[in-house]
């Protein structure tokens, strides 16, 4: 493990940028970006495409390793290039920015009030890539509706998950996402903060972990998470909450840090001269940074 990035990580200022949209939520994300469906054919060229995107926000100014920890990529982004060099060693050592890979393959059928994330077969040799391309860690999601036992179920396989990671070398940020919009939220909450203490304090001396948490109805629910000596850092996503909102809330979890993608994108079109597009990326990230260094 690099020590530096575990540094950057453990106590950098700034925040985590999710650039890791993949094939299901790319046209989502294109469409937002200003590009329509019918602008492109084939998963190629939404690639393509989507790629230029990232490319864009990555060699902006505006993305400086001052505000910005780490960066969470996509597998199609890790295997491309950046100005002629790997994406995540462009990330590392241009900007600073340490490089993070998303293994998930998507989230399985609803069971129990939650969605599992579908199985993983290639898992092993996509983790043996990404160490020998530099990523320092991985982030996988899966998505609880309701308190019970899908719930108990998620956070099971996901630090299954993250023991393969950590046989690795590499840190997993694991991501449990209650849906904002849940009618028991605050209750679920509870039971995912008892459940993740209870896994994180089985977890081995030398392992840490992330977690990528939905913001809470409580202010400060993962405090104990937070200052946990087994979770390295704590991160919040922005799950559907508008950018204003999510730093509203997010301003109030001390000690956790945003790892928002939506949130992070809003307002960017590729229409935008070279000018706007930075400016506004720049207020983005400054506002995003602030709400982050609560």
């Amino acid at each position: 493990m690099n020590t530096a990035q575990l540094e950057k990580v453990r106590s950098g200022t700034g925040f985590i940028a999710a650039l890791d949209q993949s094939g299901g939520s790319t046209p989502k994300a294109l469409k937002l970006y200003g590009i329509p469906e019918d602008d492109y054919s084939g998963e190629d060229e939404m690639f393509d495409l989507v790629h230029q995107m990232r490319t864009r926000i990555i060699t902006s100014p505006a993305f400086d390793g001052d505000r910005i920890v780490g960066a969470i990529l996509f597998e199609n982004t890790m295997d491309r290039e950046v100005e002629g060099r790997q994406t995540a060693d462009y990330l590392w050592n241009v900007k600073n920015i340490v490089p993070f890979l998303k293994i998930d393959k998507g989230l399985a059928e609803e069971k129990d009030g939650a969605q599992m994330m579908k199985p993983m077969p290639g898992l092993d040799e996509l983790l043996d890539r990404a160490v020998e391309k530099g990523i320092f860690g991985t982030k996988e999601r899966s998505v609880i509706k309701l308190p019970g036992a899908g719930l108990d179920a998620v956070v099971a396989q996901q630090f299954e998950v993250a023991q393969q990671v950590l046989a690795k070398g590499l840190v997993p940020i694991i991501e449990p996402e209650i849906d904002i919009h849940s009618p028991r939220k605050a209750e679920a909450e509870d039971q995912l903060n008892a459940a993740l203490l209870d896994s994180v304090n089985q977890l081995g001396d030398d392992q840490l972990v992330m977690l990528k948490l939905t913001l809470p109805d409580t202010d400060n629910l993962y405090k104990q998470l937070v200052d946990h000596p087994k979770v390295l850092r704590v991160v919040a996503l922005s799950g559907g909450y508008s950018r204003e909102v999510a730093n509203e809330k997010l301003a109030r979890n001390n000690g956790v840090i945003a790892s928002f993608s939506r949130a992070l994108t809003e307002g960017l079109t590729a229409q935008q001269s070279d000018e706007e597009f930075n400016a506004t990326l720049d207020q983005a990230i400054a506002a995003i940074a602030k709400a982050s260094a609560t």
